[in-house]
This record gives C-alpha cells, structure tokens and sequence, in this order.
C-alpha cells in the first residue's frame, strides 16, 4: 500500500493550486486523484467552444430532480470532469466578486476570510495583462487577459449602460465592482488556461508528486475519527492509499459532500437510512446548496457582429447593479453581453445576432445534495429549488426589462433586429414571468454544501478542517457560506491558494511539536 503526506482528491480549480503549493517542498509527496481523464480534448483549449463542452465526456453529466418552481424541469448541471475540472469547460470568465461577500464571510465567524485577507490570495495566482497595481499582480501562474479586438457592438453596450447613467466600470476586480464595462478571461496565448494548463503541467515531473486520472474516490478511510487514507477505483480494481499528515477533498460542491456521505459523514439518519456506518454525525454536510440563475435575452442582428479573435463569444462586456439602489451591499445583478445569437430551447434563430444575459448573484434558493445510493458511481440526488423567492423571480423580471430599454437604445440601432426569444409581444409581467420559469438556466456556480462557519450546520471550520474529525480538509467552492457576487472560478482558486498556506501552517506547527517531544 503506497503512503503519502497528502492525498488531493480532484484535480479540480482548487486542487490544482493545492497540488502545486504542497510539493513546492521537495520534501513533501503529494498523490492527486482525479476521476476524469487529461485535458488532451482539442476543444477545451479554443475559447470560443466553450458552450460545447458541457454534456461531453469531459462532464459529469448531472442533472437535478424535477424543479417544483420551474415547470418540474430537470436542469442540466455541468461540471468537470477532467484534469482542471470545471475551470477546463467553463466559460473562463474572470470574476473575483465584491468585496462584502468576504466581509460577509468573515462576519458569519470565519476570522481571516475578509477581503483585506483574501485580496493578497487573488493577487498571488494572478498574471495580470494590464500590469501590476494595488489589486493585481503579474508574478503569477494563471493568466489573466482582456480580449483581443472585442466586437464593436460589445463597447455599445457599455455605452448604453452609460446612458442610461450606469458608470463606466474598467475593472470588475478593482477598487470596485459595480457598472458596465469589459469582461477579462483566463487566456493565454489565445488558449483556454485553466487551472490544469496554470498550475499542474508545468509541474507534473515533480518527483514528489504523483498524479493518477481516470481514478474515482469511493470513500475516505479512518481510525476511529481519524482519517489515515482513501479507497479508489482505478482500472476497475481498487487501490487504498495512506497519508502521514492529511487528505484535501477538492471534489467539488456535488462531490465533496457525497463523497464525505460515502465515508459516513453526514445526516446520521440519511446515512442509516442507505446501510452506511455513521463517523460523525455532521447534519449540514449537502446542505446550503447555493446557485446562481439566469436568462437570456437574445436578439438577431442586422449584420455580422465579428466576435472577438480570442473570446468566448457569449460574454464580452457587462454591468454589475443593484436593482434596488442599496449601495451598502453587493450588486444583486449581473448582465452579460455576447455578439453571437444563441436562443434557449423552444425558440428558433440563425444568422447573426446577439445575446444578453441577466443573473441573479444572491438568488434565495437554498437547495441539497444527497445520496442516490451507496454506489460510489451512482450520480448524487441535486434538489436546486431555483426561483423559490417570488422576490428572485421579480428582480429576474425587472432585469429583461432592464436589458429591453439597453437594446433600445440608439447605441443599438445600427445593430438592432427581432428579439428572439420571448419575443417583442411579450411584455406583461405575467407572461414575463412564464419565459423565466420556462426557460432559465443555471450559471454552473454550484457552491456552499461543506460550508465554512461555527454555527450548528457549518461542515468545515475557517481552517477548513472537517469538524469531528482528523486529517481531513475540504478546499474546494462548497465551503463557501454564501455565493459569491459573479462568477466563482476565481474565488475558488482563491480558497486553494489560502488553504495552502493554512495546511502548510498547521504542518510547521505539527514539526515544531515533534521537535519539541524529541528534545
């Protein structure tokens, strides 16, 4: 049986940086599992095929139980599974989020987790095109790029915004998050750089570490309440690996607490119920899923709308607003620009054309995850409840109205044709209402089912170690308490960065001690 220091499981946003961190130590071995394949697909690296990944091989493939507030839909929940998981098929938007939700994070009972705390995290992983400044750095490993020639009709909608009194925002990362301005993306050389293609190839002849893909982790292993290793199926035979000092769970926000469930952490009645062996009885492990929503707004174009040489094409330039005026707390709203016609299902286009986007970045929908089984290949139970709060379901409304009046303005007319979908008749509430219900999608921001915090139903604790047990960390979106204002790749990787330097840390603690007893 093979031994380790550490054990990452997922080579996912944050396990990759963790995997790096850890072996910058020659004298540290690392094993990282991951249950997809490497990220040798040719599609995963040109930007623009983004929106073709999701459903691929690369994919889990998940979808949630029947939706009771959207017609009893099932949502399609894409995430990665390949070296890089989901930052290897997302759309490589580049947003940190806004400086309350850190705040916020820190105020929940998470001492070191404010903004001022993460800000040097964000800044270490970063190699910011524009140069370095108070906010970003290039002496990092992702890269960070603005878009090349983005499409005129792109800066239009910036300018739109501004006419409509939005103030013009070149930096969602900045000193401040809220207005309209250009999206940046995690580009390198026209590539999709992931946290796969930043952080993992160029270190995979690391002696000290060992990297096994195509390996699914079916439960982790303890002592009593300690944990000593972890059981994977690679090959169709199963393999344990042992660890000296700890395992790092970086599964995700759908397979972090599944596999936590496997291993017998969990609702001890939800546990009982499958034949699984309780460890500790933790009731919060799957809960406080948390998810951004959205809808879209498509029209066609008079003329071809030239996306930009190295974009995704769905999103270019945006708008980060509160709908209610309340400046004292993040933005509720984020827009999205994209000069490609892309229409939801049920609803024809073709030719040119472009999109906007409106999501909602605190959505009231607090949904679960659970097991399926206690097959560790059966898919995890996803109840989302999206658009349970009538009060997300109006602020959707208001911003279709919102990106109505931008697209009417003269910023548009040169560019301006037929709205697609739901259609230019539509316009009552009511009707409004029924397209969102019909049609919204998920953003792909899953987060929050191994939430950080001191309260009864917290997972981890702000050093991100398992309560009940020992050796066990979970690093990965689903510590967050709460979503992030935008996308959530960044802050993920954020948490890789500062978790690091948390279980380096605890690890010079643990030498200081021994040391100390041999003296």
């Amino acid at each position: 049986m093979t031994q380790y220091d550490y054990i990452v499981i997922g080579a996912g946003s944050a396990g990759c940086v963790v995997a790096n961190r850890l072996t910058q130590d020659s004298k540290t071995t690392v094993l990282l599992l991951e249950a997809g394949n490497p990220d040798t697909k040719p599609e995963i690296q040109i930007p623009s095929e983004c929106i073709n990944l999701p459903g691929t091989e690369v994919d889990w493939g998940y979808f949630s139980e029947p939706e009771p507030y959207l017609n009893n839909r099932k949502m399609f929940c894409p995430r990665g599974k390949v070296l890089g998981g989901c930052s290897s098929i997302n759309f490589l938007l580049y947003a940190r989020g806004n400086h309350h939700d850190y705040d916020h994070w820190q105020e929940l009972g998470n001492p070191g987790w404010s903004y001022l705390d993460v800000l040097p995290y964000f800044k270490k992983s970063e190699n910011q095109q524009r140069g370095a400044s108070e906010y970003h750095s290039v002496d990092g490993e992702l890269s960070v790029t603005d878009v090349i020639s983005p499409a005129v009709a792109s800066q239009r909608f910036v300018d739109a915004c501004v006419a409509m009194g939005y103030n013009h925002n070149p930096d969602f990362n900045g000193m401040q998050q809220e207005g309209a301005g250009p999206y940046q993306f995690t580009i390198k050389d026209g590539k999709r750089h992931s946290a796969a293609a930043a952080f993992l190839v160029p270190i995979l002849k690391r002696p000290n570490l060992t990297t096994i893909t195509g390996a699914l982790v079916t439960r982790l292993l303890f002592e009593g309440t300690c944990t000593v290793g972890v059981e994977y199926l690679h090959d169709n035979q199963l393999h344990q690996a042992r660890i000296n000092s700890e395992v790092i769970l970086s599964a995700g926000a759908f397979n972090s607490p599944k596999l936590l469930m496997l291993s017998g952490i969990g609702d001890a009645k939800h546990l009982q119920a499958l034949g699984i062996s309780v460890v500790v009885d933790l009731p919060g492990v799957g809960q406080n899923l948390q998810d951004h929503v959205c809808v879209f707004l498509p029209y066609q174009a008079t003329q071809d709308l030239q996306p930009a040489i190295n974009g995704t094409g769905i999103s270019e330039t945006g708008l980060f607003l509160h709908s209610e005026g309340n400046l004292d707390a993040a933005p509720d709203l984020q827009f999205f620009f994209g000069p490609i016609l892309w229409a939801p299902p049920g609803y024809a286009g073709s030719g040119p054309g472009f999109i906007g986007t409106v999501s909602l970045t605190h959505p009231q929908n607090i949904g679960s995850v659970s097991l399926r089984s206690p097959d560790a290949k059966d898919a995890p139970i996803l109840r989302m409840n999206y658009l349970q709060s009538q009060s997300d379901v109006q602020k959707l409304v208001a911003g279709i109205k919102l990106m109505r009046k931008l697209f009417d303005t003269s910023a548009f007319d040169e560019f301006r044709g037929e709205e697609v979908a739901p259609g230019a008749d539509v316009t009552s509430d009511e009707a409004l209402v029924a397209y969102i219900r019909e049609t919204c999608s998920t953003m792909f921001h899953p987060v929050g089912t191994c939430k950080m915090g001191i309260d009864p139903m917290a997972v981890v604790d702000p050093e991100l170690r398992v309560y009940g047990v020992e050796g066990l960390r979970v690093v990965d979106a689903s510590i967050m308490p709460t979503l992030t204002t935008g996308n959530t790749n960044a802050p993920t990787i954020m948490i890789g960065e500062k978790a690091a330097d948390l279980i380096k840390a605890a690890d010079r603690v643990s030498q200081q001690a021994l040391s100390a007893i041999a003296n």
